[in-house]
């Protein structure tokens, strides 16, 4: 799909409308620090770079979220609905509120990001539990390829003069997941320093410094392979494990003289400097120090030092691919993907985002920067198929529904009367008839995330007190506050 967006452009205002302007499959690698429902507010220094920047990280079911986008989104992806619902159970509203803010955008990051595109999405315990279930049912469970604990501070809850009761929050959290099984990781490693790469390669040849800590043959507790048990230069392998590597590989190393062959003994095998990629990293990150001043900090309330977010970009992309991030504060995702020569869009509410994507850029990629940074507080039009990944937020006084054509809505009313003349009245699940058009709820035949598709002959009318459906090719969703008594919704 063909991007309809430049690079290096900084979109301004509310993030959805624009993740909705953007095609399918056209970015490959969102790395994003949305709000993490902390439910307080975030102010910069007056005396910062970033005065005047300042955001809510408070949550409202009232204020942020309608009921009748919700009964959709229960439709399309039900499992998501699940964890919203979950969460109102067990945390609170607020918290189901977050998840709805986050849940639609989630989806429309999943349609942008291309089948070798990846997320990673930062977010702390405060509702990581529940993010973590949510993006599980969006990109799916077998596409989460990791969980990387940041350690941001440390030790701050140690030598305290009160009684504590809680334990500090010394890390942050990382939820990395891919669009398939395609999606693209290079592999995470930390550079050696000078002295440690002469420690770890201390022997040289005429190709450079090597170190022959690299087995040639696999351990016992690996397991037997009888396809790396094999006889090469009269070495057959001493335990039924076998060899690391294929006859074919063993011949290519010794012809390149990778091979120091002893006799009587085990051969070493010869590990290059020049080929050594860095210390392979886990899901533990403690090498990247948080910011505490100096010049790299704006005196944002959230920003996060580059090193972390240069080591994302490295991760899961390659130079001149496309990375977004939809909350892009004050640039940090920007100027990581400018260093390491990816192309980026970001979208930001705050009012200075460009002034500070501006300054830092002439700071920080003076001698990298390319071309101009295009700034619009539009969103971009569509040129794919314009669908959506999850319905349009509905207010309760104007509630609408989409039709199949993109872009279009129709009232719900109307919908409701169209649909009750197809089905003469009565429930698709139950076939009870009721005059009532209050009572009726709209559903999908087959939800969008199991393969169903938006279209009027796809949709039908269950009653709320139908408590069972007739064929397994429809799914039930009555209204959430119905009131069997008066027959009317609450």
């Amino acid at each position: 799909m063909t991007a309809n967006f430049r690079n290096r452009t900084l979109y301004h205002g509310d993030n959805l409308e624009f993740l909705r302007g953007i095609n399918s499959e056209t970015v490959d690698l969102v790395a994003t620090d949305p709000p993490f429902n902390k439910g307080k507010d975030f102010h910069a220094t007056p005396d910062s770079l970033a005065a005047g920047a300042k955001f809510h990280d408070r949550w409202s079911w009232e204020d942020d979220v309608e009921g009748e986008w919700i009964d959709q989104i229960k439709t399309d992806w039900p499992a998501v609905q699940e964890v919203i619902d979950a969460a109102n159970h067990t945390w609170g509203e607020d918290m189901g509120a977050f998840l709805c803010y986050m849940g639609v955008r989630l989806l429309e990051m999943h349609r942008l990001l291309k089948p070798t595109g990846s997320l990673w999405l930062h977010c702390d315990d405060t509702a990581g539990a529940y993010l973590v279930m949510m993006v599980d049912a969006i990109f799916g469970r077998r596409n989460r390829r990791g969980i990387v604990t940041w350690q941001r501070a440390s030790g701050r809850a140690k030598g305290s003069q009160h009684d504590a009761r809680t334990i500090g929050r010394d890390t942050d959290t990382l939820l990395v997941y891919g669009k398939s099984d395609d999606a693209i990781f290079n592999g995470i490693y930390r550079k050696l320093t000078d002295e440690e790469l002469q420690e770890k390669f201390p022997l040289l040849d005429s190709r450079g410094w090597y170190n022959t800590d690299v087995p040639l043959f696999r351990q016992p507790s690996m397991g037997p392979r009888p396809n790396l048990c094999y006889t090469y230069n009269g070495v057959t392998n001493p335990h039924p494990s076998g060899w690391r590597v294929s006859r074919e590989r063993l011949a290519e190393m010794d012809e390149r003289g990778e091979i120091i062959w002893r006799e009587g003994k085990r051969p070493l095998r010869k590990s290059y400097a020049a080929d050594y990629k860095g210390q392979p990293i886990g899901n533990l990150w403690v090498d990247v120090p948080n910011l505490t001043g100096g010049s790299e900090s704006t005196g944002y309330p959230t920003q996060k030092p580059i090193d972390l977010y240069r080591r994302i970009i490295l991760a899961s992309s390659n130079p001149d691919d496309i990375v977004l991030d939809p909350f892009c504060g004050c640039a940090t995702t920007l100027i990581a993907a400018e260093q390491e020569r990816r192309q980026w869009v970001g979208i930001d509410l705050w009012d200075e985002a460009l002034t500070v994507v501006q300054d830092r850029v002439e700071k920080e990629c003076a001698n990298l920067f390319g071309g101009s940074i295009v700034y619009s507080e539009s969103p971009p039009k569509r040129t794919d198929d314009g669908m959506f990944a999850a319905p349009p937020l509905k207010t309760k006084k104007k509630g609408v529904v989409r039709q199949p054509e993109p872009g279009r809505v129709l009232p719900r009313e109307e919908m409701i009367a169209l649909l009750l003349e197809r089905q003469k009245g009565k429930c698709a699940g139950c076939d009870r008839g009721y005059d009532d058009p209050r009572i009726w709820e709209i559903d999908h035949r087959i939800p969008r995330s199991e393969g169903g598709v938006n279209h009027h002959d796809n949709r039908c009318l269950l009653c709320p007190p139908c408590n069972r459906i007739k064929s397994n090719t429809l799914t039930l969703t009555g209204l959430r506050n119905y009131n069997l008594k008066n027959g009317l919704m609450a």
